[in-house]
């Protein structure tokens, strides 16, 4: 009979030590280190140890004093703790389990997402799930409407760095505002909106068509990568126009017009992504 529940304390994860100790306890109790160790045949030497893992799990109580003394947890209470912690375990387990699950099919899927409220959405999204870095490019109409989540972010210890079309102002952030600043909507037809989180996710597409604008949301490297570093070249565009503007101007014209004419493939030299 004591083998048979010894092994079943074995199963709820208690040591040999830790199962001869705790069924002596039951059968006898309150007792000292020393008398548990002579009544279950714990050698001295661990007892102690043995008794210790025993408290801070909670499986017995400990009287302090010179000679402090031992008591088990109730049976039915020590079931009834394994049982809960059983049952947070594997709710753990399901979540982590479902998440991983989900976040694996998300790396090999390209999303497809319809309407500038929705974009925003999953911009949101973007920003609450990022632990390190937050790449963005936004106009300030956008910026607006995500400033919130962008400044809690930050608080969180997240660096945030935004390329910016037209004037915004952030206490929290690192800003770069774009050499052409709002002369760039008319020259593309539109407004776009472009984040990367932590190098591992990218929200990217068109906002400024209401309810027709339309974005990419994905964690497929192939995407990240290259949308990542799309940004971060504009980010060292910036600072090279910032220290070099006059000498870049007088090569390829002001706002470098030139360049963006020599890689242009229609006579009016505007862009025509938005029909």
């Amino acid at each position: 009979m004591k083998e048979t529940i010894l092994e079943t304390l074995k199963n709820l994860n208690f040591t040999e030590y830790e199962a001869k100790a705790y069924l002596t306890l039951l059968e006898d109790s309150p007792l000292t280190g020393y008398a548990v160790a002579k009544n279950s045949g714990v050698p001295r030497s661990k007892i102690y140890e043995v008794l210790e893992n025993l408290t801070i799990r909670g499986d017995i109580l400990v009287s302090p004093g010179n000679t402090p003394q031992y008591t088990p947890v109730p049976a039915k209470e020590l079931i009834k703790n394994r049982r809960k912690k059983a049952e947070e375990n594997f709710e753990l387990a399901e979540k982590s389990l479902a998440e991983f699950e989900r976040s694996e099919n998300d790396r090999g899927n390209i999303w497809n997402i319809m309407g500038r409220s929705e974009i925003l959405d999953k911009v949101k999204d973007c920003i609450v799930s990022a632990k390190k870095r937050i790449l963005l490019e936004i106009w300030k109409e956008e910026f607006e409407e995500l400033e919130s989540e962008l400044r809690h972010a930050a608080k969180r210890g997240v660096t945030v760095t935004i390329i910016t079309y037209g004037k915004i102002v952030s206490d929290f952030a690192n800003v770069y505002h774009h050499y052409m600043g709002d002369k760039i909507t008319e020259e593309y037809g539109g407004r776009w909106i472009v984040i990367s989180g932590d190098d591992s996710e990218v929200v990217a597409g068109i906002v400024s068509l209401s309810e027709d604008s339309r974005a990419a949301w994905t964690m497929h490297v192939g995407l990240v990568m290259p949308i990542t570093e799309f940004v971060i070249h504009d980010l060292y565009l910036m600072e090279i126009m910032e220290k070099h503007r006059e000498l870049l101007e007088e090569s390829f014209g002001k706002n470098l017009v030139n360049l963006r004419k020599k890689f242009s493939i229609h006579p009016d030299f505007k862009k025509h992504y938005v029909k």
